[in-house]
């Protein structure tokens, strides 16, 4: 669900882009960064927003704004008043055994993506440096000798991936464009009946696309006017 105060009208002080003094959400110390390979780079660190081990915060922060989650709904107009009537009425979904089983295994394939890439578990939600109102949650990030900022993005699945699917992309650029990173190690773990097919999980590197993140940016905004509109007056968005 969402905070309404973000998208009424007589805020619109708290959708102003990042740098004004006025904005409401705070970024969390940099000292409380998940990962050594992380600490020396306040950059980034200075727009952290919540973490997830804090779940009211971080479901809170994640409430006023918009999230790589929503953005991996969004690919057509249509697609925007769906993903808004799911912003401001929730989706039902409270999670299955899928899900569950995606939660227990993460540690375990995050581990082994620090152990072979030295890519660190991350539990920071971050907002982007151009805009306080959109929001990223990596699964891993570290910071190479030559400054470039990577990411990890997990998945657990029951089905054979031949190519990434869009809406993980989608994701997967928008965390790109939040945090400034070249490129994402995209990680997924396939199982049948819930136990793993292959001994060690499949990873595929995805680099920066700066022409999807551009798409992506123009239909957040599409999205934020659509929520602003919405929470200015009675009649409630239709998802169709």
């Amino acid at each position: 669900m969402f905070d309404p105060s973000l998208y009424r009208p007589a805020s619109l002080v708290d959708l102003s882009p990042a740098g004004s003094a006025t904005g409401t959400i705070a970024a969390a110390p940099a000292a409380a960064a998940t990962g050594a390979a992380v600490m020396d780079a306040p950059g980034h660190l200075g727009r952290i927003v919540a973490r997830s081990s804090d779940r009211i915060g971080w479901l809170r922060a994640r409430s006023r704004g918009i999230t790589a989650t929503d953005v991996a709904k969004l690919s057509t107009p249509r697609s925007v008043r769906s993903a808004a009537y799911d912003k401001l009425n929730g989706t039902g979904f409270s999670g299955n055994v899928y899900t569950q089983h995606g939660r227990t295994r993460e540690p375990e394939i995050a581990a082994w993506v620090a152990a072979t890439h030295g890519i660190q578990p991350s539990d920071a939600l971050f907002h982007a440096e151009r805009d306080r109102r959109h929001l990223a949650t990596p699964d891993g990030l570290t910071l190479r000798a030559s400054g470039a900022i990577e990411l990890a993005e997990i998945k657990t699945t029951n089905k054979e991936f031949r190519s990434i699917p869009r809406n993980y992309l989608r994701q997967i650029w928008w965390q790109q464009y939040v945090l400034g990173a070249e490129r994402t190690l995209f990680v997924w773990e396939q199982h049948s009946r819930f136990v793993p097919v292959h001994e060690e999980p499949q990873c595929r590197w995805i680099d920066r696309d700066d022409a999807e993140i551009a798409k992506l940016v123009a239909l957040a905004a599409d999205l934020i006017e659509v929520l602003r509109r919405a929470t200015a007056s009675t009649p409630a968005v239709s998802p169709r």
